[in-house]
């Protein structure tokens, strides 16, 4: 699959380009829209639990309290990418049927348009968030580059998602709405507007079901590299379940997406 990939790594970067562009191609502010509807969703986040509900962040763990706009941020940033990512790559052989239909095209890099696109407006809001970090007194050190092992982990996650899901909807419609109701759910089941520590309370079975959620993995990676400074090493289970699961996941979706590929031209 990486071989095909860096076969026609020209076409799919052209691809990608191309579809962050058609996105908003038409309206005037263009590929600025991209940004707008994120920071608008921060700031309408923020204004809700800081201002509305008096939230507070502050992490059991280290004892580290830190504005909860930022908190927020570390939680957010990785979900937008990961929302828009699948998204797109569960209707990307729809969208781009035109292309699955010419024998000479190899349709198995069309998902990494979608995981390449998303990764556009992705690494602007990495640097964003850790300049508004500096400039709110935590300065970026050595634990601020484990953000970029925790973007690749993330890639490599949803590469598998997007080939498992792009693959089923061509035959199952539904699944593009089974998507976006998982997704909906998996805002509030990932610790981006509370944390696993304020659990405390609720059974343990549940709390373990939450940390199985491999988007735990990351967003609490964002949050120990800019915020409590704790390397990914420092927990290898959590670490070893995550890569285990997105290996699963990779080899299943890549299956699936070779057994159903040869179909996919006669249902589009």
């Amino acid at each position: 699959m990486f071989k095909i990939l860096l076969q026609n790594k020209k076409l799919v970067w052209y691809l990608a380009k191309d579809d962050l562009k058609k996105r908003f191609a038409g309206s005037n502010l263009g590929i600025i829209w991209a940004f707008v509807q994120p920071v608008i969703t921060v700031l309408l986040y923020w204004f809700v639990f800081e201002k509305g509900l008096h939230a507070s962040a502050s992490n059991l763990r280290t004892g580290v309290t830190v504005p909860f706009v930022l908190h927020l941020m570390a939680g957010l940033v990785p979900w937008f990418y990961f929302q828009e990512a699948v998204s797109g790559g569960t209707n990307v052989l729809l969208e781009y049927s035109y292309l699955v239909k010419k024998v000479v095209f190899q349709i198995d890099t069309l998902p990494f348009v979608k995981v390449i696109s998303a990764l556009f407006t992705h690494l602007f809001f990495v640097l964003f968030m850790v300049v508004l970090f500096w400039l709110m007194g935590y300065t970026p050190d050595l634990y601020t580059l484990q953000i970029v092992y925790y973007s690749f982990a993330m890639v490599c996650f949803t590469v598998g998602l997007v080939y498992l899901s792009g693959s089923t909807m061509v035959f199952f419609r539904d699944v593009g709405q089974l998507v976006n109701i998982l997704l909906q759910v998996g805002v509030w089941a990932t610790p981006i507007m509370w944390t696993i520590e304020g659990l405390s309370n609720m059974p343990k079975w549940l709390i373990v079901i939450l940390q199985m959620n491999p988007m735990y993995y990351i967003v609490y990676g964002y949050r120990d590299s800019l915020i409590n400074k704790i390397g990914f090493w420092e927990h290898p289970f959590v670490t070893a379940w995550f890569w285990g699961v997105t290996l699963v996941l990779y080899f299943l979706g890549t299956g699936v997406f070779k057994k159903l590929r040869t179909h996919f031209a006669d249902v589009l």
